[in-house]
């Protein structure tokens, strides 16, 4: 495989090759980097929501254990 290379101009290695291989792989590499974004959102929404319903139980429970003073 460096045989191919050595004899090749520098654009080819570095310009032309890289531009074929994000068109042939563009779609998947695509593909892949929308599925971890949405993951990440999925789960940056999922700790939000958890975090949430954490602060309303405890604020609730503090809330209903200073009315069982009375």
């Amino acid at each position: 495989m460096r045989e191919i290379f050595t004899g090749m101009p520098w654009w080819v290695k570095w310009v032309a090759i890289p531009v074929i291989a994000l068109v042939v792989f563009g779609g998947l590499i695509a593909s892949v980097v929308g599925f971890v974004i949405g993951l990440l959102f999925k789960l940056l929404v999922f700790v939000a929501l958890v975090g949430g319903l954490v602060f309303v139980v405890r604020k609730f429970m503090s809330s209903s254990s200073s009315r069982s003073d009375w």
